[in-house]
Protein backbone atom coordinates (compact mmCIF):
# COMPACT_ATOMS: atom_id res chain seq x y z
CA UNK A 1 0.00 0.00 0.00
CA UNK A 2 1.42 3.19 -0.76
CA UNK A 3 2.39 5.69 2.08
CA UNK A 4 0.07 8.69 2.17
CA UNK A 5 2.68 11.12 1.94
CA UNK A 6 3.80 9.50 -1.08
CA UNK A 7 0.10 9.49 -2.46
CA UNK A 8 0.10 13.27 -1.65
CA UNK A 9 3.16 13.67 -4.48
CA UNK A 10 1.80 11.66 -6.88
CA UNK A 11 -1.94 13.68 -6.29
CA UNK A 12 0.54 16.62 -6.80
CA UNK A 13 1.93 15.56 -10.10
CA UNK A 14 -1.73 14.31 -11.48
CA UNK A 15 -2.84 17.71 -10.83
CA UNK A 16 -0.10 19.08 -12.54
CA UNK A 17 -0.64 17.34 -15.63
CA UNK A 18 -4.21 17.84 -15.41
CA UNK A 19 -3.82 21.75 -15.47
CA UNK A 20 -1.18 21.24 -17.93
CA UNK A 21 -3.40 19.38 -20.62
CA UNK A 22 -6.18 22.28 -19.78
CA UNK A 23 -3.55 25.03 -20.52
CA UNK A 24 -2.75 22.98 -24.00
CA UNK A 25 -6.46 22.43 -24.88
CA UNK A 26 -7.31 24.48 -28.08
CA UNK A 27 -4.14 26.34 -28.38
CA UNK A 28 -1.74 26.25 -31.00
CA UNK A 29 1.53 26.63 -32.08
CA UNK A 30 1.08 30.70 -32.77
CA UNK A 31 -0.14 30.90 -29.17
CA UNK A 32 2.07 28.64 -27.62
CA UNK A 33 5.07 30.53 -29.06
CA UNK A 34 3.65 33.78 -28.36
CA UNK A 35 5.84 36.47 -26.01
CA UNK A 36 4.86 39.72 -24.58
CA UNK A 37 8.79 40.86 -25.33
CA UNK A 38 12.21 39.76 -25.47
CA UNK A 39 13.11 38.78 -22.23
CA UNK A 40 9.51 36.66 -21.19
CA UNK A 41 9.01 33.30 -21.78
CA UNK A 42 6.08 31.54 -23.93
CA UNK A 43 3.63 28.65 -22.60
CA UNK A 44 5.88 26.16 -24.76
CA UNK A 45 9.17 27.48 -23.24
CA UNK A 46 7.66 27.64 -19.90
CA UNK A 47 6.67 23.50 -20.08
CA UNK A 48 10.60 23.53 -21.29
CA UNK A 49 12.05 25.11 -18.89
CA UNK A 50 9.99 22.66 -16.53
CA UNK A 51 10.98 19.47 -17.94
CA UNK A 52 14.17 20.60 -18.17
CA UNK A 53 14.30 21.15 -14.82
CA UNK A 54 12.46 18.32 -13.47
CA UNK A 55 15.50 15.81 -15.03
CA UNK A 56 18.04 17.97 -13.72
CA UNK A 57 16.96 17.84 -10.04
CA UNK A 58 15.98 14.36 -10.50
CA UNK A 59 19.44 13.30 -11.46
CA UNK A 60 20.58 14.87 -8.14
CA UNK A 61 18.24 13.30 -6.39
CA UNK A 62 18.99 9.65 -7.68
CA UNK A 63 22.44 9.75 -7.35
CA UNK A 64 21.76 10.60 -2.81
CA UNK A 65 18.83 7.58 -3.01
CA UNK A 66 21.54 5.00 -4.75
CA UNK A 67 23.79 5.75 -1.78
CA UNK A 68 21.83 5.86 0.49
CA UNK A 69 20.23 2.48 -0.31
CA UNK A 70 23.70 0.89 -0.56
CA UNK A 71 23.56 2.10 3.24
CA UNK A 72 20.64 0.67 4.48
CA UNK A 73 18.51 3.91 4.97
CA UNK A 74 15.42 3.01 5.21
CA UNK A 75 12.07 4.62 6.08
CA UNK A 76 11.66 6.13 9.37
CA UNK A 77 9.44 8.99 9.00
CA UNK A 78 7.23 10.21 6.21
CA UNK A 79 8.38 12.54 3.75
CA UNK A 80 8.19 15.73 4.55
CA UNK A 81 10.38 19.13 4.34
CA UNK A 82 11.54 20.32 7.36
CA UNK A 83 11.32 23.79 8.63
CA UNK A 84 13.32 25.58 6.09
CA UNK A 85 12.34 23.11 3.32
CA UNK A 86 8.49 24.14 4.21
CA UNK A 87 9.56 27.57 3.84
CA UNK A 88 11.71 27.40 0.47
CA UNK A 89 8.53 24.99 -1.17
CA UNK A 90 5.87 28.27 0.29
CA UNK A 91 8.30 30.74 -1.31
CA UNK A 92 7.93 28.81 -5.06
CA UNK A 93 4.02 28.76 -4.57
CA UNK A 94 2.14 30.98 -6.52
CA UNK A 95 1.17 33.67 -7.05
CA UNK A 96 4.72 35.10 -7.94
CA UNK A 97 4.95 38.68 -6.51
CA UNK A 98 7.19 41.20 -8.43
CA UNK A 99 10.15 41.46 -5.44
CA UNK A 100 10.59 37.89 -5.64
CA UNK A 101 11.04 36.95 -9.07
CA UNK A 102 14.28 35.65 -9.88
CA UNK A 103 16.36 34.64 -12.70
CA UNK A 104 16.39 30.94 -13.50
CA UNK A 105 20.17 29.37 -13.35
CA UNK A 106 21.36 29.24 -16.95
CA UNK A 107 21.36 25.58 -16.88
CA UNK A 108 17.41 25.46 -16.66
CA UNK A 109 16.44 28.59 -19.10
CA UNK A 110 14.56 27.45 -21.77
CA UNK A 111 15.81 26.57 -25.21
CA UNK A 112 14.32 29.89 -27.18
CA UNK A 113 10.98 28.74 -29.31
CA UNK A 114 10.64 25.03 -28.82
CA UNK A 115 8.06 23.31 -30.33
CA UNK A 116 4.76 23.75 -27.89
CA UNK A 117 4.18 19.50 -28.51
CA UNK A 118 7.74 18.57 -27.92
CA UNK A 119 7.89 20.85 -24.82
CA UNK A 120 4.82 19.52 -23.70
CA UNK A 121 5.99 15.81 -24.08
CA UNK A 122 9.47 16.39 -22.25
CA UNK A 123 7.40 17.91 -19.25
CA UNK A 124 5.40 14.68 -19.28
CA UNK A 125 8.24 12.32 -19.51
CA UNK A 126 9.65 13.97 -16.49
CA UNK A 127 6.67 13.17 -14.90
CA UNK A 128 7.01 9.13 -15.75
CA UNK A 129 10.71 10.06 -14.30
CA UNK A 130 9.10 11.09 -11.02
CA UNK A 131 7.33 8.60 -10.51
CA UNK A 132 9.17 6.08 -10.76
CA UNK A 133 11.74 7.92 -8.45
CA UNK A 134 8.80 7.75 -6.10
CA UNK A 135 7.73 4.11 -6.72
CA UNK A 136 11.29 2.71 -6.54
CA UNK A 137 12.73 5.25 -3.58
CA UNK A 138 9.37 5.18 -0.63
CA UNK A 139 11.08 2.63 1.16
CA UNK A 140 14.20 5.15 1.84
CA UNK A 141 14.20 7.89 4.98
CA UNK A 142 13.57 10.48 2.82
CA UNK A 143 13.16 12.92 5.25
CA UNK A 144 16.65 12.48 6.34
CA UNK A 145 18.71 11.63 3.22
CA UNK A 146 20.22 14.77 1.58
CA UNK A 147 21.20 15.39 -1.96
CA UNK A 148 23.16 18.72 -3.19
CA UNK A 149 20.83 21.15 -4.47
CA UNK A 150 21.94 21.20 -8.42
CA UNK A 151 20.77 25.16 -8.50
CA UNK A 152 21.81 26.90 -5.42
CA UNK A 153 25.60 26.72 -4.85
CA UNK A 154 26.67 25.06 -0.86
CA UNK A 155 22.57 24.21 -0.24
CA UNK A 156 22.03 20.67 0.56
CA UNK A 157 17.68 19.80 0.95
CA UNK A 158 16.43 16.79 2.09
CA UNK A 159 14.70 14.45 -0.65
CA UNK A 160 11.49 14.89 1.07
CA UNK A 161 12.45 18.77 0.59
CA UNK A 162 13.06 18.16 -3.11
CA UNK A 163 10.12 15.85 -3.63
CA UNK A 164 7.89 18.56 -3.05
CA UNK A 165 9.58 21.47 -4.42
CA UNK A 166 8.87 19.92 -7.87
CA UNK A 167 5.06 20.31 -7.70
CA UNK A 168 5.24 23.48 -6.17
CA UNK A 169 8.08 24.58 -8.89
CA UNK A 170 5.40 23.64 -11.32
CA UNK A 171 2.46 25.19 -9.59
CA UNK A 172 4.22 28.76 -10.20
CA UNK A 173 5.09 28.35 -13.63
CA UNK A 174 2.15 26.92 -14.74
CA UNK A 175 0.35 29.93 -13.44
CA UNK A 176 2.67 31.66 -15.09
CA UNK A 177 1.79 29.49 -18.25
CA UNK A 178 -1.99 30.22 -17.99
CA UNK A 179 -1.04 34.58 -17.46
CA UNK A 180 0.66 34.32 -20.90
CA UNK A 181 -1.80 32.13 -22.87
CA UNK A 182 -4.17 34.95 -21.51
CA UNK A 183 -2.33 38.04 -22.67
CA UNK A 184 -1.11 36.21 -26.02
CA UNK A 185 -5.15 35.45 -26.73
CA UNK A 186 -5.79 38.87 -26.01
CA UNK A 187 -2.86 40.08 -27.90
CA UNK A 188 -4.00 37.87 -31.11
CA UNK A 189 -7.60 38.62 -29.93
CA UNK A 190 -8.61 35.03 -29.56
CA UNK A 191 -11.29 33.99 -27.39
CA UNK A 192 -11.17 30.99 -25.57
CA UNK A 193 -12.95 29.06 -22.70
CA UNK A 194 -10.27 27.52 -21.26
CA UNK A 195 -8.44 30.91 -20.89
CA UNK A 196 -11.63 32.44 -19.11
CA UNK A 197 -11.52 29.96 -16.36
CA UNK A 198 -8.25 31.07 -15.15
CA UNK A 199 -7.24 34.18 -13.31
Amino acid sequence: MTPPDIQSLQDQLDAAEQDAQNLISGLDDELGAWRANENSWSVAECFDHLATGNRIYLSAMQEAALQARRQGRQRRSPAKPGLIGRWFVGYLEPPVKAPFKTKAPRSIRPRKGPALADAFDQFIESHHQMRSFLNSNADLDLARIRFVNPFIRGVRFSLATGLHVIPAHERRHLWQAWRVRKAAEENLGVKSAAARSKP
